[in-house]
């Protein structure tokens, strides 16, 4: 566990913790449906998201009538802990443990502490949804994995904020979507965008629609699913502007994916850069450098210089 806490850009390799990254979407996205349930609703569903802390995600303050509570993934001390503006404290130990049980435990801690709240419960963006109550498919945890798995986004975050600073138009946090399980942030150009098609799978067009209602680029980092087995930094745009997929970005270890629509950058080849911080950042300002250009956003009002 020592190591895994010590490296800044871990190892990460899907191959090793798929069984666990399963499970361990499961949980996030219970945690996180308490949160989209309980709080006011904000456009693109900014509401529902959770934040990297230095020790794993939080949920931040959600309001439960005149109370409040937070729920925070220790991925440390291998916890959920649940605390209350009411000074209560309770907490869930992460083990190895089907998604039914955790569920079933997550609830009971709630309760404990005065909470009673109902969730919708199916996981959603995930094609062969099994609900969460009767989830005896999805158990692994693989504690060493899930830590380095927390350090990478602990990493992505720090350098996302950083590219985040030199936007002064419309600018999501950085924040972590449980839908699919991947940390992002997303620039606006004041624009309406056309309709988006939908499609996600078990997740409502409408959502889909909304999130997409103003013209993006958007970056991030995923650990990998499906037909991209490794874990990946991306960007994309919406709409996409033509010549998009073509143009030129950096690093030179980029490509576009045009199954999915976005410029891929492996995170093996940040991990193992000189200088993985630039690298990252090379291939956040060149991707949304060609979003900006080719869809001519007003980039002389809508940037900052560093600092």
């Amino acid at each position: 566990m020592g190591n895994a806490i010590a490296e800044v850009w871990p190892p990460l390799p899907l191959a090793s913790w798929a069984d666990t990254n399963a499970t361990l979407h499961m949980w996030i996205q219970i945690v996180g449906k308490l949160r989209l349930t309980e709080s006011a609703a904000i456009n693109h569903s900014w509401h529902s998201t959770l934040y990297v802390t230095p020790r794993g995600l939080t949920t931040s303050a959600i309001p439960h009538g005149t109370t409040v509570y937070q729920l925070d993934f220790d991925f440390i001390a291998h916890q959920l802990i649940c605390t209350t503006s009411d000074g209560g404290r309770a907490q869930v130990a992460l083990e190895p443990q089907t998604v039914a049980r955790f569920y079933a435990r997550t609830m009971e801690m709630l309760q404990s502490l005065g909470i009673s709240v109902r969730i919708h419960g199916r996981p959603n963006e995930v094609a062969e949804p099994i609900p969460f109550a009767t989830d005896e498919t999805h158990r692994a945890y693989d504690a060493e994995a899930v830590t380095r798995f927390w350090r990478v986004l602990l990493q992505c975050d720090r350098v996302f904020k950083r590219f985040r600073s030199t936007f002064i138009g419309k600018s999501s946090p950085v924040h972590f979507f449980w839908g699919a399980m991947d940390l992002a942030v997303t620039r606006f150009s004041g624009r309406r965008a056309p309709e988006h098609p939908g499609g996600i799978p078990n997740l409502p067009d409408r959502i889909t629609r909304e999130a997409y209602s103003h013209e993006v680029s958007s970056a991030g980092f995923w650990a990998g699913g499906g037909p991209i087995d490794y874990p990946v930094f991306y960007s994309y745009a919406y709409p996409e502007p033509p010549g998009f997929a073509e143009h030129a970005i950096l690093p030179p270890q980029a490509f576009y994916n045009p199954d999915f629509r976005e410029f891929i950058l492996p995170y093996d080849a940040v991990r193992t850069a000189v200088d993985p911080d630039r690298l990252v950042l090379d291939f956040l300002e060149s991707t949304y450098g060609a979003a900006a250009d080719l869809a001519k956003w007003d980039r002389a009002a809508l940037e900052q210089r560093p600092g």
